[in-house]
């Protein structure tokens, strides 16, 4: 008799974006009775350069609950053209998915995108430097919205895909919850204080020196992943503080925020057509 893999497939997904509130929702989601969300929130299991050569049984095994809605949060799922064919692969493993698409201000969302690649060691470059030519810039790619949306709609039909922006989850939370749980269809009446919660602000983001980023390392390796992605972050903060330096508020010049607006613009007119959403605050 052949052997049954352990676990089952997700049937939910927040795609992104990369610091729209990926962390918090996910964390959000897992309080629900009737949503387990993985333990690991960033699988990028569909990702080339991810986890897709570790195989499905490895996926599956990331949901060894009986919980009716199963969910894992992986921002990568929307960096195109960096990752390529995430949707692609999705939709032959798992064609039936939910999935929730997390977006914001475009020029905030670089600015924080920015601070987190720098703060962990993968950028060295000033802002102004790092955002140069935003046509063929991944830190501005991500933020054209309809472009990561419309891979995903040559498999998926819209009525699967929620958009949520960051500023509706900010400002209005428990109608923004009860919106998403209304989606998924689970109890949209649940609610918590843990609510109140917000996770890996971008504010607290500090520079970290070699033994910081040995640290990080560390955090990454498969015995610290046996601990949820919340507790390895909470206790991270603790244990980076001796060695991170406060990143000061990157501002960017005049001249180049008119350019990556122009840049934006076609891109972000078009998610406002298909979302539904003015985003008049966005200002693009």
């Amino acid at each position: 008799m052949k052997k049954q893999p352990k676990g089952n497939l997700p049937n939910t997904i927040v795609i992104g974006a990369g610091k729209c509130g990926t962390t918090s929702l996910h964390y959000y989601l897992s309080l629900h009775p009737e949503i387990y969300m993985s333990s690991e929130k960033e699988l990028n299991f569909f990702a080339l350069e991810g986890n897709w050569r570790k195989g499905i049984p490895w996926y599956r095994s990331n949901f060894q609950t009986a919980a009716r809605i199963r969910g894992e949060s992986s921002p990568g799922y929307t960096a195109f053209p960096e990752h390529q064919g995430v949707p692609e692969r999705m939709h032959a493993i798992v064609p039936d998915a939910r999935m929730i698409y997390m977006v914001r201000n475009p020029i905030d969302r670089i600015i924080s995108h920015y601070i987190h690649q720098y703060s962990i060691g993968r950028e060295h470059r000033p802002i102004q430097v790092a955002l140069a030519n935003p046509k063929t810039n991944q830190h501005v790619l991500t933020s054209n919205y309809f472009l990561q949306l419309r891979q995903y709609l040559k498999f998926y039909p819209k009525s699967r895909i929620l958009i949520i922006p960051l500023e509706h989850l900010s400002q209005h939370r428990a109608e923004t919850l009860k919106k998403i749980f209304h989606f998924l269809e689970v109890d949209d009446s649940f609610t918590t204080d843990k609510f109140d919660r917000i996770i890996h602000s971008s504010q607290r983001k500090g520079r970290k020196n070699r033994i910081g980023l040995l640290l990080k390392w560390m955090s990454d390796t498969r015995p610290a992943r046996l601990f949820s992605t919340q507790f390895r972050m909470a206790l991270g903060e603790i244990l980076y503080r001796p060695f991170t330096k406060k990143i000061a508020q990157p501002e960017l010049s005049e001249e180049l925020t008119s350019t990556i607006r122009s840049a934006l613009k076609e891109d972000i007119n078009r998610f406002r057509e298909v979302s539904g959403y003015h985003l008049s605050s966005w200002r693009i």
